[in-house]
């Protein structure tokens, strides 16, 4: 059956991949792209959204399909304060995925972050994890969360300390065996991959993606 797959969040690392996937992919009839502005992809399933994030509301009738995969994310660095990340990374998936809910879209898939726990002390993690918890609660058929490690692909930004840690993976990751492979750098592309397979999975209920779950995929 083709499907119609929206997605949020096309311009990041996983995004960007999920997006040249999904078109590659039989399964999905067409891909809907939620953007801030026009880039230059030109594919015949591809349809883009030139949306403005902040007024979400206006664009309900474009958030109608099958699966809905939510990339958007920021960093602290790059947003700027704590409220400024919050409202990148909670506001806008949240209030995407409740209007998805609201619109009778069946499937959703999250990209969060190893350690995402709504208890945590750790900013970052908590409002992960509160993303998490926030649309869990929506009860959609079926609710797909990733969570991956440190993410190894060519990003359109440098990131000094995570070039430092792609680095020093390359070593540890043959040592990080066991219960602690969850630990180790993984491909972008990878990640992607795991998303729309699990995606398509005749399996609905919640279903979490720990990093080296995403490896066996």
């Amino acid at each position: 059956m083709s499907k119609i797959g929206i997605i949020a969040g096309s311009t990041g690392l996983v995004g960007s991949l999920l997006l040249s996937q999904m078109l590659g992919d039989d399964r999905y009839a067409q891909v809907i792209s939620l953007v801030r502005k026009k880039s230059n992809l030109s594919d015949p399933k591809l349809q883009e959204i030139i949306v403005d994030f902040d007024d979400l509301q206006s664009y309900t009738e474009h958030i109608v399909g099958d699966d809905l995969f939510l990339c958007i994310g920021t960093t602290m660095a790059n947003a700027g304060s704590k409220e400024a990340f919050y409202k990148v990374d909670y506001t806008y998936n949240v209030e995407l995925a409740k209007m998805a809910h609201k619109n009778g879209i069946k499937n959703l898939c999250l990209i969060s972050s190893m350690g995402a726990n709504a208890a945590s002390h750790i900013f970052y993690s908590k409002v992960k994890g509160q993303i998490e918890d926030a649309i869990t609660a929506l009860n959609f058929k079926k609710t797909v969360i990733v969570r991956p490690s440190l993410l190894v692909g060519d990003r359109k930004e440098y990131r000094f300390g995570e070039k430092i840690g792609i680095f020093l993976s390359s070593f540890l990751n043959p040592l990080l065996i066991g219960g602690l492979r969850k630990y180790r750098s993984i491909k972008a592309e990878k990640v992607a991959h795991a998303m729309i397979k699990s995606s398509n999975l005749n399996q609905d209920g919640l279903i979490i993606l720990e990093s080296d779950l995403i490896q066996n995929y």
